[in-house]
């Protein structure tokens, strides 16, 4: 069965379109009008082997808040809806991940309860055409969408840059381990019989 989903989502701030392939070969065409945004998830196409298609017209005369969080809305949708009900999947998924300088740690679990833990501190204010801070928006967009328990912490870092990148890049090798498929899973993986 394919792990696809189409979303689209038109609010008086951003019109979106996003189509994800779980099962993927980490094809990106992304366009958000946000260079550096741009560029993060290309990174979490290609390592959590998603293909994402992502159309993104937003109020950037005001400035990329509204771009970037309600892109987590869609890609969490698009995970949530993709998964189905969730059956043979490993459910958690982990990854600690180095980037020059910068380590980060990733941890998800695709049961149902929404929650961000998020522990990470930048030193500036922006990465190119992106605020630091829109970094944790993105992510409380895409747990509480997708339904997903995801904690990100920083162990190490100094420059912004690879900080994200170590981040984007930890979410996604996280995400994949914990979509990917156990043949020992009989239906979900949870005591109560459904996630």
């Amino acid at each position: 069965m394919e792990r696809i989903a189409r979303i689209e989502r038109k609010t008086k701030e951003t019109d979106i379109v996003i189509t994800v392939n779980l099962d993927g070969s980490g094809k990106a065409n992304v366009s958000s009008g946000i260079g550096f945004f741009d560029h993060m998830l290309e990174g979490l196409a290609k390592h959590g082997f998603l293909d994402i298609e992502l159309t993104v017209k937003g109020d950037l005369s005001v400035d990329g808040h509204h771009s970037v969080e309600d892109t987590g809305i869609v890609l969490g949708e698009a995970i949530r809806t993709a998964l189905g009900a969730k059956k043979g999947i490993k459910r958690y998924g982990q990854f600690i991940l180095p980037m020059d300088e910068a380590l980060a740690l990733c941890a998800v679990d695709l049961g149902g309860r929404p929650y961000l833990g998020f522990d990470v501190t930048f030193g500036g204010d922006s990465v190119g055409e992106m605020k630091t801070e829109l970094v944790r928006e993105f992510f409380y967009a895409v747990s509480y969408a997708a339904g997903m328990n995801l904690h990100i912490k920083l162990l190490s870092g100094q420059n912004d840059h690879h900080i994200i990148e170590a981040v984007f890049k930890a979410f996604a090798k996280a995400l994949s381990e914990a979509s990917a498929y156990d043949l020992r899973v009989d239906g979900v993986l949870s005591t109560k019989g459904v996630i």
